[in-house]
């Protein structure tokens, strides 16, 4: 995987949301900023970002991207439905019509019982969103760079399945 793949996939989400008139904000945890980064490495995106956050310590996780502490607390910041409500809470509190988190363990070691490699994305949308799970390997870099890839895969997805 190289910066090109990376560039080609935003370039996908940023020109079929500009299509569409619609807005974009992101929310990583396990990313760090390279979701973010890797969309406004694209010319014209100021018409359809709006913002992110990077959520990385958990509590940050509930007081700026509006996940519920209960379900953090019970679940931990490595779920499927936490990355649901991340891209949720991006969503709402950016005010896009599409929220795109990622949320995951990068390493070196394994994080609350959940392996090197455990990644969640997910994409929030008008119409509800989806939640996808991906088993990376290891290697903090490679893991992190797949995220981001994976994460515009799974907006260009709905982008796609769904019309304006």
């Amino acid at each position: 995987m190289d910066g090109s793949e990376v560039g080609s996939a935003a370039a996908a989400v940023v020109h079929r949301l500009a299509e569409r008139h619609e807005t974009l904000a992101t929310v990583e945890s396990l990313t760090g900023g390279s979701l973010a980064a890797a969309i406004v490495n694209i010319a014209g995106v100021s018409g359809i970002y709006r913002g992110g956050l990077v959520v990385y310590a958990t509590e940050l996780k509930s007081t700026l991207a509006g996940v519920p502490a209960d379900l953090l607390s019970e679940r931990g910041p490595v779920d499927p439905e936490v990355a649901a409500a991340l891209a949720e809470g991006g969503r709402q509190r950016c005010g896009a019509d599409w929220g795109l988190a990622t949320t995951g363990v990068a390493g070196p070691e394994p994080q609350d019982g959940k392996p090197v490699g455990l990644v969640y994305v997910a994409v929030a949308g008008p119409n509800g969103g989806e939640v996808r799970q991906l088993d990376l390997g290891t290697g903090r870099d490679h893991v992190r760079a797949e995220a981001v890839v994976e994460a515009l895969r799974l907006l260009a997805e709905q982008l796609a399945a769904t019309t304006s």
